[in-house]
């Protein structure tokens, strides 16, 4: 069966050539040319991964990234950006993207990084079941308790919602108390072995998650940077 793809990408250019690129490549290809239009799109269909350009009129691709998440949508959303000032990657991110690609980008990279991704999203389940096992739904990460089911870390009365892979990395980490985890353990473990980013995106995510399990007045974090190494969950 044809994996799914929703395309938001206002330029009619880049929006056809994008269509043409993917279901060459074997894809079922739905497009919107707004943000706007990709939400109404969403809930017809089911989708298998989402494809959004940042920059576009009436709802932006971090508008609808936001909305997807905030309606508990967890397919992979991939950003397509022609920034590439960091801070706008971080932003991307910290709303629940998987991945982005940089205009100009080779078709090569964005087919091999949708594959990642819908392949990762496959075996999540797999992934996720030794956590499962091991860890109750609710469970403490530093001076938070932290909600499998709800994807929410909750610290002095104030719960504030995880991504996806904040909520991995926690898991990860309560699992491993005590341990050194490496740059590459850790990415394998939540974005999986095919991940093609790099470490940035790791570190960007840890240090979200430190500020959502920290008390207020904190003297350090509970997860410790291991200088050229990794992380270490001292909790």
């Amino acid at each position: 069966m044809k994996a799914r793809i929703l395309i938001a990408e206002d330029d009619p250019n880049i929006r056809l050539g994008l269509v043409a690129t993917l279901e060459s490549d074997g894809y079922a290809v739905t497009a919107a040319a707004d943000g706007a239009q990709a939400l109404k799109l969403f809930p017809q269909q089911k989708f298998d991964l989402v494809l959004l350009d940042i920059m576009m009129p009436r709802q932006s691709g971090y508008d609808v990234c936001r909305e997807l998440r905030a309606r508990g949508v967890r397919v992979p959303v991939l950003f397509l950006t022609a920034k590439g000032e960091e801070i706008d990657k971080v932003v991307g991110l910290k709303l629940g993207a998987d991945d982005y690609v940089t205009k100009p980008f080779g078709v090569h990279e964005l087919l091999a990084r949708i594959e990642a991704l819908l392949r990762r999203s496959k075996t999540v389940a797999q992934e996720n079941a030794p956590v499962a096992e091991a860890l109750p739904a609710e469970f403490r990460l530093g001076g938070a308790t932290i909600d499998r089911r709800r994807f929410t870390a909750t610290i002095d009365g104030r719960p504030v919602a995880l991504t996806a892979r904040e909520l991995k990395l926690a898991e990860v980490f309560a699992q491993h108390p005590g341990e050194v985890l490496t740059r590459d353990a850790l990415l394998n473990a939540v974005w999986g072995v095919d991940y093609l980013g790099t470490t940035r995106t790791l570190d960007q995510h840890v240090a979200q998650l430190r500020k959502k399990i920290e008390a207020d007045g904190a003297i350090a974090s509970p997860i410790a940077t291991v200088h050229g190494v990794g992380y270490r969950y001292d909790g």
